[in-house]
């Protein structure tokens, strides 16, 4: 359990914390547990267990997922942007978010990446590999009934471990692309080891919203499975870093190692070292991107008068993974996560667009800025498009 932190700005010492109800081993949890301790959002962790998981967190939020959250007056909270967008105005010092138009938008891309294209990397290193069991079996056991005997807590276990091993194949986990994943994800860990060699965090001195989007499938899946720790992040000692600096941030610590630093990153330079992991995404993530959309037109236009939100998965679709070919299931809530990236480059000046059109079409990726999304709100862990009600 995180001990509470004092807040910077607007709340007082005598405040209640939030609570944050969340495991390690949760793909989100990490990102939504070092924001808090960045921003001293004050907040106790209390973890999700099973009566927790299928009552009152389901019963609050519409799904039973982790990270949720709840705020000193009650509220529920679910989906970590909505938690990010929710706690930043309260605590806005210092601001996660880039101020400057090209990094804005890297810092968008990168967390939208991070949040949805490495689900099934993390996924096929934590179910492929069987020596990873016995952490998630111990930490998942504990956790969902800390009062009950091993036995008990091993098949609650059992069956939770089931359930996620069903949606293996709908995100591309099947034995045919077992060896394209780890060759991509070796490829790209080794571009991040570079990048981190010669810069702290991911868009200079200081972290931002990027680094939180990524480091949700560095900490809570690659980081600690022991099989994707010893092969993959051990042996990277610049991505290892960054991982323990993300998940122990300390404001004023931050502050005083790269203080004098952090003023350059007021301009809108992108560190070079920063440009492959960018190109990488733009060949891969965007396609993946317009696949999806693709599906989800096809589902509007096959539902007619149907208002429900759309299904969590849709059809197939395929894009690159490096020189390769990867094929999974739809999700069309990736595409909510884009158009929080559409919305920021909507609303600037002119000119700044113009900056960002052009740095992007460099790097491959204008068609980011063209995807003609429908506007799509949040219902749990699902959307549907605003007017289909």
């Amino acid at each position: 359990m995180a001990a509470p932190s004092q807040g910077t700005t607007r709340r007082t010492p005598t405040d209640k914390p939030y609570t944050l109800y969340a495991w390690h081993l949760s793909y989100f949890a990490g990102k939504m547990r070092a924001y808090l301790v960045y921003k001293k959002v004050p907040f106790v962790e209390v973890p999700v267990s099973y009566r927790l998981l299928v009552g009152p967190v389901k019963r609050n939020t519409g799904a039973s997922v982790m990270p949720t959250m709840t705020t000193p007056e009650g509220r529920w909270l679910q989906d970590t942007r909505h938690i990010i967008d929710t706690l930043e105005p309260l605590y806005p010092t210092p601001s996660i978010f880039p101020t400057t138009p090209r990094r804005r938008i890297a810092a968008e891309l990168i967390e939208a990446w991070g949040d949805e294209w490495w689900i099934p990397i993390a996924m096929h290193t934590r179910w492929t590999y069987g020596e990873n069991y016995a952490l998630f079996e111990r930490d998942a056991g504990d956790a969902l009934a800390p009062w009950a005997p091993r036995f008990v807590k091993n098949y609650l276990v059992s069956r939770v471990a089931h359930m996620l091993r069903g949606y293996c194949p709908r995100v591309g986990i099947v034995p045919s692309q077992y060896a394209m994943m780890e060759e991509w994800s070796i490829d790209m860990l080794d571009l991040l080891e570079r990048h981190f060699a010669a810069s702290p965090y991911l868009l200079g001195h200081r972290p931002t919203l990027a680094d939180f989007g990524l480091v949700s499938t560095m900490y809570g899946h690659l980081g600690r499975d022991p099989w994707p720790k010893r092969e993959w992040i051990d042996p990277r000692p610049a991505l290892r870093g960054w991982i323990d600096r993300m998940m122990s941030l300390d404001h004023e610590t931050v502050a005083a190692r790269y203080g004098a630093a952090a003023q350059d990153d007021a301009g809108d330079a992108i560190p070079p070292t920063l440009e492959p992991v960018l190109r990488e995404i733009c060949h891969g993530f965007l396609p993946m991107v317009q696949g999806i959309l693709g599906e989800v037109r096809g589902a509007r236009a096959a539902r007619a008068d149907d208002v429900r939100p759309l299904p969590r998965t849709l059809g197939p679709v395929s894009f690159p993974m490096g020189e390769r070919t990867f094929t999974r299931h739809a999700i069309p809530f990736t595409l909510y996560k884009i158009q929080g990236l559409m919305d920021a480059f909507d609303a600037m000046p002119e000119q700044d667009r113009a900056s960002v059109r052009g740095w992007l079409r460099d790097l491959g990726g204008e068609g980011f800025l063209d995807l003609d999304i429908p506007r799509l709100e949040r219902v749990a862990m699902q959307v549907r498009v605003r007017g289909d009600r």
